[in-house]
């Protein structure tokens, strides 16, 4: 920390404007992938507790800080349990020194490469969710002006270079059971390629009513109209008196469907179940990642998490307001460095009520058959994202 005050006080007049842009930006990076990192760890372990919750029984609960049962002069010191908080660790310690076995009978470039192609686009996709405010905020400390602070790619196509990235997951999942030459992750790919496509088009057309409404691409502009219009499925959450904002009452109808949709479609993209098709356990044995062990297992299993939080990110950006709070102070708090710190929290709030629905919808309901997967995406969430639009469309026109 005092090499970077010494680095900004030091630099001189004549050093383009663009290396403290960039320094700042890589900070951005570092911090946002290790928190998503970690996240995707505890993600894990809550699932399993979630879900000995469900099942009432304990869960992981012991593996904590190993430093406990050593006795010293006579003392024995107690064992730190953590609620088994150390159980993340432990897990990656155990995919770390397993062995990395490749069986002769795949293709080995295509087989190393999946599961890099699963992991890469959910971690590549954040990088245009604004975690905070796009105002820009004066460091004084630095000397610096932050543009766009809350976001680390502030671009005008957001969401649809989230949908760019996210779709090229797929790729790996597909490469993977093809790669493998063994008829179940074989058939594990084919799956996951006709849910992405069957999907991947109403997802896109489910957002297409909410900009519709808000004439902008840009994420973090949305976040922003949310915040003085309502919210976009909780009109009355507004920083403006209620009912001043008429007009999001009247939209509440196709903006609730846009995220039903979206929300379906969420589960269907990050093969989570109902909808777990592509790995179903009980019919493909594994699925695409049959045949993966070691580190090469584990990315596969951290990319489905990591595509389950940048869902979640998503529907919180596009649906619940992002950072925003219905508050007056809401809108000074915006111009100070300390919004860097409070607004990803509320982000992060928000975002782990939707992590919590994705786990317990697993641990709740029972898979689908395949043909109500296709039956369900073609024939009813398509047709109704169509309709959809049809009527965003026309309550815009009635409106004015």
């Amino acid at each position: 920390m005092i090499n970077t005050l010494f680095f900004f006080a030091d630099m001189p007049a004549e050093v383009p404007l663009w290396v403290p842009a960039v320094f700042v930006t890589a900070i951005k990076i570092f911090v946002l992938v290790n928190v998503i990192l970690g996240l995707v760890s505890y993600t894990v372990m809550a699932e399993r507790k979630i879900s000995a919750a469900i099942q009432d029984r304990i869960g992981p609960n012991r593996t904590g800080l190993p430093l406990g049962g050593v006795t010293i002069l006579g003392f024995t010191v107690p064992v730190l349990k953590l609620w088994g908080l150390g159980q993340p660790l432990a897990d990656a310690l155990k995919f770390m020194l397993k062995e990395e076995f490749t069986p002769a009978h795949v293709n080995k470039f295509y087989f190393w490469l999946a599961p890099a192609m699963a992991m890469v686009p959910a971690l590549l996709t954040i990088c245009v969710i604004p975690f905070g405010s796009s105002h820009p905020i004066y460091l004084p400390l630095f000397n610096y002006t932050m543009q766009s602070p809350g976001v680390i790619a502030d671009v005008g196509i957001g969401v649809l270079l989230v949908f760019a990235i996210a779709s090229l997951g797929v790729y790996g999942i597909v490469l993977a059971g093809w790669a493998s030459n063994s008829k179940y992750p074989f058939l594990g790919g084919i799956r996951s390629s006709a849910q992405m496509i069957s999907y991947e088009v109403s997802m896109g057309l489910s957002v297409i009513p909410i900009f519709l409404v808000m004439g902008n691409l840009r994420l973090a502009d949305v976040v922003e109209y949310q915040f003085k219009n309502g919210w976009t499925v909780l009109p009355f959450i507004a920083h403006a008196w209620p009912w001043q904002n008429w007009v999001s009452y009247v939209l509440w109808i196709p903006m609730a469907v846009s995220f039903l949709v979206f929300l379906v479609s969420a589960f269907a993209e990050t093969n989570r179940l109902p909808f777990d098709l592509p790995e179903s356990e009980t019919e493909l044995v594994g699925g695409y990642h049959t045949e993966y062990a070691a580190m090469k297992f584990a990315l596969f299993f951290l990319g489905e998490y990591a595509a389950m939080i940048v869902a979640s990110c998503l529907m919180v950006t596009l649906f619940l307001g992002g950072w925003s709070l219905p508050f007056q102070w809401y809108v000074n708090l915006q111009s100070h460095w300390y919004s860097l710190i409070f607004f990803p929290i509320v982000f992060l709030l928000k975002m782990l009520l939707f992590i919590v629905f994705f786990i317990w919808i697993r641990w709740t309901l029972p898979r689908f058959r395949y043909d109500q997967l296709m039956g369900l995406g073609w024939k009813c969430i398509l047709p109704l994202s169509l309709a959809n639009i049809v009527l965003t469309c026309v309550l815009l026109a009635i409106t004015g």
